[in-house]
């Protein structure tokens, strides 16, 4: 059964660096055909799909936020990661990761295999 599991710093000081990571368990993130995404939900707004990284390495990004957002992925630890630089109060959200059966850039998807989020807050 495939289960993904988000981790990182709850508190980022404004201009700084957002860093979390997805650890991948149930099928290898290298599997065929499958994209790893990254979503969130500031409070009281829709989810926001925020960029991929697909089976095969390619990366995909939300293009508001192409400049600021870096998707890596560590195969030995089944893990990728979500960088987001220079954040403001603006980017406090529950962080998702997630498994798509193919690439979908929206916040909601059938089929999406969805981690438990893990709430980030920026504040100084």
């Amino acid at each position: 059964q495939v289960q993904l599991q988000e981790s990182g710093p709850g508190l980022v000081k404004p201009s700084q660096t957002l860093s979390l990571t997805c650890t991948v368990s149930g099928v290898s993130i290298t599997s065929n055909s499958l994209y790893w995404s990254w979503i969130r939900q500031p409070p009281g707004k829709a989810l926001e799909w925020m960029g991929a990284i697909a089976s095969r390495g390619s990366t995909y990004y939300r293009p508001s936020l192409k400049s600021r957002t870096s998707i890596s992925r560590d195969t030995s630890k089944n893990q990728f990661t979500l960088q987001l630089n220079s954040v403001t109060p603006e980017a406090t959200a529950v962080y998702y990761c997630a498994r798509d059966l193919g690439l979908i850039t929206t916040g909601q998807a059938t089929g999406r295999k969805w981690g438990q989020g893990t709430q980030v807050t920026v504040s100084s």
